[in-house]
C-alpha cells in the first residue's frame, strides 16, 4: 500500500479494475488499495462543520452483491445462456487485433449483468431482488460514466435481443422491436448509429455482430424518439370533452381503447402492431416518476418544473405504450441516475434498480475519460479558504452582477475577466502544442453560463477585445453562443422554415465541433446557457468555465461531463492509457454533499408565518417603476477634465496572477499531474499602448456613440488620448508586492485584470461631467412593481403586524428596522409603508467596478402623496456611499420623468430621528429629492 498518488491511472480499460485510490480522512492522504472500488456514492458527513468535508460513503449494496454473482457466472463460462447469446459473448470477449475495436471492461460488465439477470439459472439469482419504480414494467439500469461507451452497450442490447428473437421466435424473454428514447435532439441525432440500416451503424463499426449473423439482425426494427414525441396532450383534451358531454361509461371505455390505439399508432409507427417491445432510455436520469409528496418541496423553480414535466411526459408515455402494446422490459443507461426525493437536495436518490455501476472515479482510474483538474490555489490575498477561481459564481460581486438583465455591451466583473485571461492563456499554450503535434482542429473552451444575457456579454467581451486573449478565442468565426433549450424548442415547435433552418444550422455547428471538414471544425470558444445537452460528445474540449450556481455534485458531474471524452485511446507499453486533461475554473468539482436519507429523522421545522398582501389593507398598496437601467442624454461634445478626475487605486494583491490546478480523484484534489500557469509573461510581452487601446475600445459603447453622435473612429481617437493622459498623470495607483524593478509590469497587470474597474471609473466621470438628462429604461415584462404582486411566502424570522402596510406582517433583520416601523406607524405624516422583503424592488449600484443589486429597507408613501425610499444603516462606508449615489440618481431620474409622482430618499443612521426628519421634509421639501437627516 503506497502513500500518496504518483499516477492517477492505475487500471487497464480492458480488464476488471485491480486497484483504486482511497482517501484517508485522518491522514488526508491517498492510499492505493488492491481489488475493485466498491459501488456507491458520497453523502455529507453528519454534523461536519468544516469546508473540506471528505464525505461519507454510502454503499450500493445490491450492485456489489450482483458483481460477485456475475463474476462467478463469467468464470463458469456463462451457464444457462442460449446458443446465440454464448456465441455473442465469445465474440465480444475474444482477443481482437485492434484496440479500437476491442470492448472496454465496463461495457462488457454492463451487458453481461443484463444477460445474467435474464438468462442465468434461477439458482444463481437467489436472494437478489431488483426494486422497480412503481410502474407496470421492469426497469434495469446500467450506471456508466460519461465517455465510457454507453451507446456501444445499447447496440449490444439490441443485437442480443434481436438475434435471439429471430433465432428462437417463441422465446418470450426477447424482442426484435426496440424503442429508444432520448432526452433531446442532440442525443437523438447521435443515436442514429443504432439504426441497423445507417451507413455508420455501430454494429459494423465496432464489429458487434459476427458477419454470419448480420442478416438475422436486419429482421429487427429500431425506432428512435425524442421524449417530446411521447406527449399525449391531444388524448387528454379529448377525454376532457367526453367528461363534459356526460357520455355513458361504456362509451367512455370504448373511446379510451380507441385513444390508446391511436396513441400507439402515432408514437410507435411501424412498431404499433408489435407486442412486448424493448425500451432503452438513454440519459435515463430524465425519466423518473414524480413523487407526489415532492411537489411542494422539490418543484419550485422553472428548471425544476421543466425537469418534472419532462419526466412526467417520458414515463407517462411509456405507461401508455405498456397499456397499448406492452413493454417487455426497459433498459436505462445514465452516468448520473438520481431522481428527486422531495427532500432538500434534488439529486438525492439513486435509482434502486441499478444493476451495474462504473462511475466517474472508476473511469478516471482506468483512463477512459479525461482527468478533471480544478483550481485549488492562487496568488491573490483573500479571506476565502479556496481559490476564488474554484466557484467563481459564488463570489458576491459576480453573482449579483451576472444574475440580472444587462445589455451585452456591459462589461463583465473583473474577477470573471481575470479568470478568462488565465484560462485563455493556458488554452493558447495547448493550442500551440496541438499545432506542433499536427492537430488540424483547435482545442475547445466551453463556458456554462447562468442566463442568456450573461452569454451575450461573454461573447461581446471576447469579440470586442475586452478579454485579453491570444491564439484565436476572440475570432468571431471560432465563437459559438448557444442556448440549448431555446434551440430545442425552436426545432420542435417552430413552423417557420427560416427559423427551423437556422436552428438546424446551429445544431450542425454544435454537433460537429472538433470534426475535420464539418461545419463546427473551426469552433474553439463555445458559450452555452445552462448546460450543453447530454450526448454532446466533442472530444476536443480542454478547458471549462462555469459561471452559474452549482448546488450539487451531480450537477458538477453533468457539466464537467461535456469535456471528458478522450481524443486518443492508444495504450502505452504498460498497458495503460496515457492521461488527458480538462482544466476547469468555476465548477466546484470536488465532493459536494448530498442530503442523506439515512440516520435519525430531522427535527420538526420551526413554526412559519405566511407573509402576503391582504385585501383588507389594499388602501396601503404601493407601486413603483421597475427600472433595469438609467440611460442619459448628453451635452454636445465629449469632454473630460483630467485634472479634476478622481484617482483610482488598484490593489494587485487582490488579483489572481497565478493559479494552481490539481487533478480530482475520489472526489478530492491531489497534487499529482497538477499544473500552474500565470499572467506575468503576457504583461511583459504586451505594450502599454496596447492596454490603453483596449481600455479605450471598451469605452466606445453603442450608448456613447449614440449620445455624442460621433463616428466610431473619431470617438476612439479622442478616448485613446484621454486614457493615455489619465494613465500618464499617475492617477492610476497600483499597490503591489512585486520588486520595484517590475513597476511597469505590475502596472500593466493591474490594468489588464482591472479593466472593468477602470472603464466604469472613466464612464462615471464622463457621465457626471456630461449628463444633461436621465432616461428611464423599464423591465418590459413587468414595467410597474407593486406590493400586490408579492407571491406569498413563509418565514420563521421575527415579524410584526403592520397596520399601515399592504403586507400583513413586516419581517425584520434587526431591532433598528423594528424601531423604524414603530416610528412610521405612529407618525401622522406617513400614510403607508412596506418592508422591502420579497418585493423585488431594487436599485442597481456600482462599487469598485462591480455592478450589484441594492434592496432598500422600506418604501414609504407620505401623507402628501410623495414617496420616500428609506434605508436603515449602522455606519457609513464606501459601499454605503455608492448605494447613496445610486439612490440619488434613481430618484432624480424618476422625478425628471414626472409620471410616477415625487420621490425622496434617505439613508438613516439613527432610526429614532425618522419622525423628525419626515416632518422637516414635509415643511420644506428639498428640490433634489434627498431627505435631510441630522445624523446622515
Amino acid at each position: 500500500m503506497a502513500k500518496g498518488i504518483d499516477k492517477l491511472i492505475v487500471n487497464s480499460p480492458y480488464r476488471e479494475p485491480e486497484h483504486y485510490w482511497q482517501y484517508d480522512r485522518e491522514t488526508k492522504q491517498f492510499d492505493l488499495q488492491g481489488g475493485r472500488r466498491p459501488a456507491g456514492y458520497l453523502t455529507a458527513t453528519p454534523k461536519f462543520k468544516g469546508h473540506d468535508d471528505p464525505g461519507r460513503f454510502i454503499e450500493a449494496e445490491l450492485v456489489n452483491r450482483i458483481r460477485i454473482r456475475v463474476r462467478e457466472w463469467r468464470q463458469a463460462e456463462y451457464p444457462g445462456v442460449t446458443g446465440i447469446t454464448k456465441r455473442l459473448l465469445e465474440h465480444w470477449t475474444g482477443i481482437r487485433e485492434k484496440d479500437g475495436r476491442r470492448f472496454f471492461f465496463c461495457q462488457l460488465e454492463a451487458i453481461e449483468t443484463l444477460i445474467w439477470w435474464v438468462e442465468a439459472p434461477a439458482s444463481d439469482k437467489v436472494g437478489i431482488d431488483i426494486p422497480n419504480d412503481g410502474g407496470p414494467f421492469e426497469r434495469l439500469c446500467s450506471k456508466m460514466a460519461t465517455g465510457s461507451g454507453k451507446t456501444v452497450v445499447m447496440a449490444m442490447i439490441i443485437a442480443w435481443n434481436f438475434l435471439n428473437k429471430t433465432t428462437y421466435p417463441n422465446d418470450t424473454r426477447f424482442s426484435k422491436n426496440a424503442l429508444i428514447v432520448a432526452p433531446g435532439l442532440t442525443v437523438k441525432s447521435r443515436l442514429k448509429v443504432l439504426q441497423i440500416s445507417d451507413p455508420d451503424n455501430y454494429y459494423d463499426a465496432f464489429d458487434i455482430v459476427p458477419s454470419s449473423l448480420r442478416e438475422k439482425l436486419r429482421q429487427g426494427k429500431v425506432l428512435i424518439h425524442n421524449w417530446h414525441a411521447l406527449a399525449w396532450d391531444s388524448q387528454d383534451k379529448l377525454d376532457a370533452k367526453i367528461r363534459k358531454r356526460h357520455l355513458r361509461s361504456v362509451d367512455r371505455r370504448k373511446h379510451t381503447e380507441i385513444s390508446l390505439t391511436a396513441y400507439a399508432r402515432m408514437v410507435l409507427q411501424d412498431l404499433a402492431s408489435a407486442k412486448n417491445i424493448l425500451v432503452i432510455n438513454d440519459e435515463a436520469h430524465h425519466a423518473w416518476r414524480v413523487n407526489p409528496e415532492a411537489k411542494g418541496k422539490y418543484i419550485r423553480t422553472g428548471s425544476d418544473r421543466d425537469s418534472a414535466e419532462e419526466a412526467t411526459v417520458w414515463v407517462g408515455g411509456l405507461d401508455r405504450i405498456q397499456e397499448s402494446v406492452g413493454i417487455l422490459r426497459c433498459f436505462d443507461l445514465s452516468a448520473t441516475p438520481f431522481s428527486p426525493s422531495g427532500r432538500r437536495m434534488a439529486e438525492e436518490t439513486l435509482f434502486p434498480w441499478i444493476v451495474s455501476d462504473f462511475g466517474l472515479t472508476d473511469a478516471i482510474e482506468s483512463g477512459l475519460v479525461k482527468t478533471p483538474r480544478v483550481a485549488v490555489r492562487d496568488d491573490s490575498i483573500s479571506t476565502e479558504d479556496r481559490s476564488r477561481l474554484y466557484h467563481i459564481y459564488a463570489n458576491e460581486t459576480v453573482k449579483d452582477n451576472l444574475n440580472r438583465k444587462a445589455e451585452e455591451s456591459e462589461r463583465l466583473p473583473d474577477l470573471v475577466i481575470n479568470a478568462y485571461v488565465l484560462l485563455g492563456l493556458d488554452w493558447s499554450e495547448v493550442k500551440k502544442a496541438w499545432q506542433e503535434q499536427g492537430h488540424e482542429v483547435p482545442p475547445v473552451m466551453i463556458t456554462v453560463a447562468n442566463r442568456v444575457e450573461t452569454s451575450a456579454r461573454i461573447r461581446y467581451a471576447f469579440a470586442h477585445q475586452q478579454i485579453h486573449s491570444e491564439g484565436g478565442l476572440s475570432d468571431d468565426e471560432g465563437i459559438l453562443q448557444i442556448d440549448s433549450k431555446v434551440l430545442e424548442r425552436a426545432e420542435i415547435e417552430s413552423e417557420e422554415p427560416s427559423r427551423k433552418d437556422h436552428a438546424e444550422h446551429l445544431r450542425q455547428l454544435v454537433d460537429t465541433v472538433g470534426e475535420k471538414g464539418k461545419p463546427g471544425e473551426k469552433i474553439q470558444n463555445v458559450i452555452s446557457v445552462g448546460m450543453l445537452s447530454e450526448g454532446w460528445d466533442a472530444k476536443t474540449v480542454t478547458h471549462i468555465m462555469g459561471l452559474r450556481a452549482f448546488s450539487s455534485q451531480l450537477l458538477c458531474e453533468q457539466v464537467v461531463g461535456r469535456g471528458l471524452r478522450r481524443v486518443s485511446y492508444e495504450v502505452g507499453e504498460d498497458g495503460l492509457l496515457e492521461a488527458e486533461y480538462v482544466n476547469i475554473f468555476g465548477v466546484p468539482f470536488t465532493f459536494l454533499p448530498h442530503e442523506s436519507g439515512n440516520g435519525p429523522p430531522p427535527p420538526p421545522p420551526p413554526p412559519k408565518t405566511r407573509i402576503e398582501p391582504v385585501y383588507e389593507k389594499v388602501e396601503h398598496e404601493i407601486s413603483w417603476p421597475n427600472i433595469i437601467r438609467i440611460d442619459r442624454a448628453y451635452k454636445t461634445g465629449l469632454s473630460l477634465d483630467i485634472d479634476n478626475l478622481q484617482p483610482l487605486d488598484i490593489d494587485l494583491t487582490e488579483c489572481i496572477t497565478e493559479a494552481e490546478l490539481e487533478a480530482i480523484i475520489a472526489g478530492k484534489p491531489h497534487a499529482v499531474d497538477g499544473v500552474t500557469f500565470g499572467i506575468e509573461e503576457i504583461a511583459r510581452d504586451t505594450r502599454l499602448q496596447t492596454v490603453i487601446f483596449r481600455i479605450a475600445s471598451s469605452l466606445v459603447t453603442p450608448e456613447l456613440l449614440s449620445a455624442w453622435e460621433m463616428d466610431k473612429r473619431i470617438a476612439m481617437a479622442r478616448l485613446v488620448n484621454l486614457v493615455e493622459q489619465f494613465i500618464g498623470s499617475g492617477k492610476v495607483k497600483v499597490k503591489t508586492n512585486m520588486p520595484s524593478s517590475n513597476d511597469e509590469v505590475a502596472e500593466k497587470i493591474g490594468m489588464i485584470l482591472n479593466m472593468t474597474k477602470i472603464v466604469n471609473h472613466f464612464l462615471s466621470e464622463i457621465r457626471r461631467e456630461s449628463t444633461q438628462r436621465l432616461i428611464l429604461v423599464f423591465d418590459t415584462e413587468k414595467p410597474i412593481g407593486s406590493t400586490a404582486q408579492m407571491i406569498p411566502w413563509y418565514t420563521g424570522r421575527r415579524c410584526e403586524w403592520a397596520k399601515k402596510s399592504h403586507i400583513n406582517y413586516s419581517v425584520f433583520d434587526s431591532s433598528w428596522e423594528s424601531h423604524a416601523q414603530r416610528e412610521m406607524e405612529k407618525s401622522d405624516l406617513v400614510h403607508s409603508f412596506a418592508k422591502n422583503d420579497h418585493l423585488d424592488f431594487f436599485v442597481l449600484y456600482a462599487c469598485e467596478g462591480n455592478v450589484r443589486k441594492y434592496f432598500p429597507d422600506f418604501i414609504v408613501r407620505l401623507a402628501d402623496g410623495t414617496h420616500l425610499i428609506l434605508e436603515i444603516k449602522g455606519e457609513a462606508g464606501p459601499e454605503v456611499n455608492a448605494k447613496k449615489a445610486a439612490l440619488n440618481e434613481w430618484v432624480e431620474a424618476v422625478n425628471q420623468d414626472g409620471r410616477f409622482g415625487w420621490w425622496h430618499h434617505a439613508i438613516s443612521f439613527d432610526p429614532s430621528d425618522i419622525g423628525e426628519t419626515i416632518a422637516a421634509l414635509m415643511t420644506s421639501p428639498p428640490t433634489d429629492g434627498s431627505l435631510p437627516s441630522r445624523n446622515a
